[in-house]
């Protein structure tokens, strides 16, 4: 499925809000309502709505710990990074995870209750032997702002 520049609008709306209504949808990309729904109802069949979600504010929950980590790995087979990110995959405080190019292999995202927790992550992946090498790790302070959304608009030229 090729999206043309309305496709990309629909995104970028849905993306800002999830719970708009059909009807405010249409407006804001300038369809009508049928025609809307159904294109909606196509990029989700496509794929390239993959769910919704609620954001939600971390910081009115209680005490929390951002950690980025640098791995590295021991060795650099395909089978290793299969096994590395199957592993990670099963971390539910690891909430991103990027195979990356330069001095080290994976960029990680984790959020956990503290830094002692974080640690026992750590440990038990080490002891796990997932074929981890070494690993940095980097504590967030603090985040003056995080986007939540892509900036489709821009990447597609609208």
């Amino acid at each position: 499925m090729k999206l043309d520049r309305i496709d990309i609008r629909i995104l970028h709306e849905l993306q800002r809000n999830g719970r708009i209504t059909n009807v405010e949808l249409a407006e804001l990309v300038h369809l009508s309502p049928s025609p809307c729904l159904m294109r909606v109802k196509k990029l989700q069949q496509a794929g390239f709505i993959t769910g919704y979600s609620a954001q939600i504010d971390l910081a009115r929950l209680g005490p929390t710990l951002t950690v980025f980590t640098e791995v590295t790995l021991k060795n650099h087979r395909q089978i290793d990074f299969a096994r590395f990110q199957e592993a990670m995959m099963k971390v539910e405080e690891c909430i991103e995870c990027h195979l990356i190019s330069g001095g080290y292999d994976y960029l990680l995202k984790f959020v956990t209750g503290g830094i002692t927790d974080y640690q026992a992550i750590m440990e038990g992946l080490i002891d796990r032997e997932i074929g981890i090498d070494k690993y940095f790790s980097f504590v967030v302070m603090k985040s003056p702002f995080v986007k939540n959304h892509l900036p489709l608009k821009n990447i597609f030229k609208l």
